[in-house]
């Protein structure tokens, strides 16, 4: 483990501090709004990694409409280097090895404000967030997350940020995991809502850090921290957070169980007895409207299928397919969640009905080199692109009949919206957002388990579908209207929001069973 030395923040970050200039943008809030800091360790519109950073930037905007929220996120390298005007706006004292960092603030074009965590020797490296370009994990993570929850807590204390204190805290996933614990242990009441998006990343760490993190006794015990004989942000979050949420409603019934639980499933069972774990299912944001996303080679309304065959035909010169078939996507991080193990067992059964397959992304090299060969297999029926680009992704979907998405497990997953708005039928696995986002044989298939037969059916099911062309488009025309748009998904987080603010929340903690706080 790393063991960043205390140096001052202003000899630090002298360098990339001067490249910063003032703002004088202002935002205006309804009167009714509350102070609301969301605290994430991605934001889409600076660094992304997956899709944390797609919901971070998506649900501060549509929450803005109702309150005064701003977003605290480390400043990595791709942050600073984002071309936006800054300035320093406080200085917040270390603890423990964790060194003392200053805060900056810097506008959006749209006014969203974001906060940043600026400490040159934690943040200002190549590589992503939580690793270097070999995919590495950089060993001081613990200290690194462990900065921004401090920089969290002690800003719902009332320092860093001139007039400004938030009246609720909304951390997400295990690098914001010790920010409510460390709101606890300086005595806060402050409200705070930890967000669940992925269970099986847990942020661990040897016990022996305790020191570097500045832990108390309590945290070493399992009622804290505690977790296999290691030190767990991620249980930290579950433990000292007033509300945990998760990212759908299947997930939060899901995470109580030993098979999805990660052995936090016993913690996780007694938050919900005790009515403080419920499930929000994620939105998407306005850019995935087809008929105004610039994106695309042109916009299309449901009916306009010539532009889906426009697309289509633009896929098969991409990746070198055949003009005949249906059309099948996979847009996914190649790693063995995401089922694609499953996919390349079936491609010679879609290849058998007809089918061509189009796969982007990137991820695990046993398995980018299994996709390439798979190429190499079916010449003109299977097509690989293994980067990412959001154009060609977006394409890619709206040319497709049917999205590939066969996950082991999926909290919410955002490309079966996406691609429903695009008026591709997505055939997924029926678990967590999966299942709440699908209507079988309507808007999609699912299927029930992990493995080739039970694929292959849901497969078969949607080969017979695009043999009829009148019911294919009549499942399209429900697809389209299927998604849920933040604007929409946002109102159950206001709601608790609000009743957590203004102590009427008691009612709510009564009741003993999970389930979606929406209703």
């Amino acid at each position: 483990m790393g063991n960043a030395a205390a140096v001052l923040p202003e000899e630090s970050f002298k360098h990339a501090a001067s490249t910063l200039t003032p703002l004088s943008l202002t935002r205006s809030t309804p009167p009714d709004a509350q102070r609301i800091l969301f605290v994430t360790s991605e934001f889409t519109d600076l660094v992304k990694v997956g899709g944390l950073g797609d919901v971070s930037a998506a649900l501060p905007r549509a929450l803005s409409r109702h309150h005064d929220v701003r977003v605290l996120i480390p400043g990595y390298r791709q942050v600073m280097r984002s071309g936006l005007p800054m300035r320093v706006i406080g200085k917040l004292p270390g603890r423990g090895a964790i060194p003392p960092c200053l805060i900056g603030e810097l506008t959006l074009p749209d006014q969203l404000v974001v906060h940043v965590v600026l400490c040159q020797q934690l943040y200002d490296r190549e590589g992503n967030p939580y690793g270097d370009s070999q995919g590495n994990d950089w060993p001081d993570n613990h200290i690194r997350f462990a900065r921004l929850a401090l920089a969290a807590a002690q800003i719902a204390g009332g320092s860093g940020i001139r007039n400004w204190t938030p009246d609720l805290v909304h951390a997400n996933d295990w690098p914001t995991g010790l920010t409510p614990a460390y709101m606890k242990w300086s005595g806060q009441n402050t409200p705070c809502i930890f967000t669940i998006h992925n269970l099986a990343y847990q942020g661990l760490c040897e016990m022996e850090s305790h020191v570097e993190l500045g832990l108390p006794a309590e945290a070493l015990s399992p009622e804290g921290m505690e977790y296999y004989g290691k030190l767990s942000c991620m249980k930290a979050g579950i433990n000292y957070a007033t509300r945990i949420s998760t990212v759908s409603h299947t997930y939060a019934h899901e995470i109580t169980s030993a098979a999805f639980g990660c052995g936090l499933e016993g913690l996780l069972r007694r938050k919900a007895s005790e009515g403080l774990l419920c499930g929000f299912v994620n939105g998407i944001d306005d850019s995935w409207d087809p008929a105004n996303d610039p994106r695309l080679l042109q916009g299309f309304k449901p009916g306009q299928w010539e532009a889906k065959q426009l697309h289509a035909r633009h896929v098969a010169r991409t990746f070198d397919l055949h003009d005949d078939g249906p059309l099948f996507a996979v847009v996914s991080r190649l790693v063995h969640q995401k089922g694609i193990d499953l996919t390349l067992a079936a491609a010679e059964h879609i290849v058998a009905g007809g089918g061509r397959i189009a796969i982007i992304g990137q991820g695990e090299r046993a398995l980018e080199q299994q996709v390439e060969a798979l190429a190499t297999r079916f010449p003109g029926r299977v097509g690989v692109n293994l980067t990412f680009c959001e154009t060609e992704a977006r394409r890619i979907i709206a040319g497709s009949d049917f999205l590939l998405m066969p996950s082991r497990y999926e909290p919410c997953g955002l490309s079966q919206s996406y691609a429903q708005c695009y008026g591709s039928l997505p055939i997924a696995r029926r678990t967590g957002g999966l299942a709440d986002t699908i209507e079988d044989g309507v808007t999609g298939f699912l299927f029930r388990e992990a493995t080739l037969d039970s694929y292959l059916q849901a497969i078969g099911r949607a080969l017979n579908v695009h043999r009829r062309p009148l019911l294919l488009n009549a499942m399209r025309r429900k697809a389209m209207a299927a998604p849920l748009y933040w604007h929409q998904a946002v109102q159950p987080y206001d709601r608790l929001y609000r009743r957590l603010i203004d102590g009427t929340d008691a009612a709510f903690s009564s009741r003993r069973r999970v389930r979606a706080c929406a209703s």
